[in-house]
């Protein structure tokens, strides 16, 4: 087994039809154009309201700036380059307002029924298991992010996400100083 990886830089900006930013799509199950799940980066200029996806989890992460409030069906989430990934509905009216400025955001999309996932960030050392059979990714927002798993060692530069399949019950460790680790079964 061996981790597939893409740079952020390598990845062409796509704008949205509201002007209000772009996304770069750094993978997408099975296709782009009819995804089981998909993993991208925003780059967002604007505040106004995001995009409804119809029986969609989204995963959201502040990647930098000084993030942003959610206001999803009436709640309000702030959320900031420290935050927790926060995971929403994706059929939820959600409006995004710019706390300081433009931000870089990540996402993670499945869709309901066919897949499912779990995000968290990772500051620091980290041991871990698969809970099941399916990919697991890691993005390295700032340094190096050091993944080990089994007798293999990868070294994900910063702005790069790694991504493999692996069984259930694999041990991983991972050192970053800024990553986000995302486990997707299906």
């Amino acid at each position: 087994m061996s981790w597939q990886q893409i740079e952020l830089a390598n990845v062409n900006a796509s704008r949205w039809r509201n002007g209000g930013g772009e996304t770069r799509e750094l993978l997408a199950w099975p296709t782009a154009d009819d995804w089981v799940w998909r993993m991208s980066v925003a780059e967002v200029a604007a505040s106004g309201p995001f995009s409804r996806f119809v029986g969609v989890q989204r995963w959201f992460a502040v990647l930098h700036g000084a993030g942003v409030r959610l206001q999803v069906d009436q709640t309000e989430h702030t959320l900031t380059g420290s935050s927790a990934p926060f995971c929403f509905d994706g059929a939820s009216a959600t409006q995004c307002e710019l706390l300081s400025g433009a931000t870089q955001d990540f996402n993670l999309m499945t869709r309901q029924h066919q897949a499912s996932a779990q995000m968290q960030r990772i500051s620091g050392d980290l041991r871990l298991r698969t809970h099941s059979a399916g990919v697991v990714a890691v993005y390295s927002i700032e340094g190096e992010t050091i993944v080990r798993c089994q007798l293999e060692s990868v070294t994900v530069p910063a702005h790069c996400l790694v991504w493999q399949t692996l069984p259930a019950g694999v041990e991983l460790e991972l050192s970053a100083s800024n990553a986000l680790w995302m486990e997707i079964v299906q």
